[in-house]
């Protein structure tokens, strides 16, 4: 085997061993893993142990089998799986409700925490979301959107934070598409909540998301 594995039962090995893949990011979420033959190859193994460990992972919510497409990564750990599965039977409220408890907690720490390094990286940001709309660019509004409020989340340098509310960041992608209309908007870029965050403001940065979380549910007709 190219791929040493111990010896204990062969489809676990093999199954810890794309794990391992998955984790260390050598195997990107979304992306498709190698073909069967390329694994079969790497790992010494028939095509039934490889096919055993892979049922593994997509039983747990790791991987995702899709017809004429192949074989994709759906989470990147066993943990990741199980509350993506979760999310996907909550409803829309529901998720706002911990997005807007998820954002106004990374808001109040990116005001204590966040660096200049931080602050220059969301600006730039919110330079292209601005300029998204300006050329009404959707999809690439959304992009830097989501990349935004990731990069306000690592600005409250909390990694456990940080790792739940990625773990949202689909549903929110979705939310945006179904809550953005282009057209002059002062939340667009959130400059505002950005300012806050930049003068350390952390009463204004909480309202700024009470405010932009409320407009969202508006447009959504999500009840209170």
């Amino acid at each position: 085997m190219s791929a040493q594995l111990d010896r204990k039962p062969l489809a676990e090995q093999v199954y810890d061993a794309l794990l391992k893949k998955i984790t260390s990011g050598a195997w990107p979420l979304h992306s498709k893993i190698p073909s069967e033959k390329s694994l079969m190859e790497e790992f010494g193994i028939s095509r039934n142990t490889l096919r055993e460990a892979i049922r593994a992972l997509v039983h747990v919510g790791i991987l995702e089998v899709r017809q004429g497409v192949g074989t994709i990564v759906l989470a990147n750990d066993e943990w990741s799986a199980s509350l993506q599965r979760r999310i996907a039977k909550s409803s829309l409220g529901e998720i706002f409700e911990v997005r807007h408890a998820l954002e106004t907690e990374i808001a109040i720490l990116a005001c204590k925490r966040r660096t200049n390094e931080d602050l220059e990286s969301c600006l730039n940001l919110s330079k292209q979301c601005i300029a998204a709309v300006e050329s009404q660019d959707m999809a690439k509004f959304v992009k830097s959107d989501i990349a935004l409020h990731e990069s306000i989340a690592k600005a409250s340098h909390n990694r456990l934070l940080v790792d739940l509310y990625q773990r949202l960041l689909e549903e929110i992608e979705l939310s945006i598409y179904s809550t953005t209309v282009f057209e002059t908007h002062y939340t667009y870029g959130h400059t505002a909540l950005l300012q806050a965050i930049k003068e350390r403001d952390t009463e204004r940065a909480k309202q700024e998301v009470d405010l932009y979380i409320a407009a969202y549910k508006q447009k959504l007709k999500l009840e209170e």
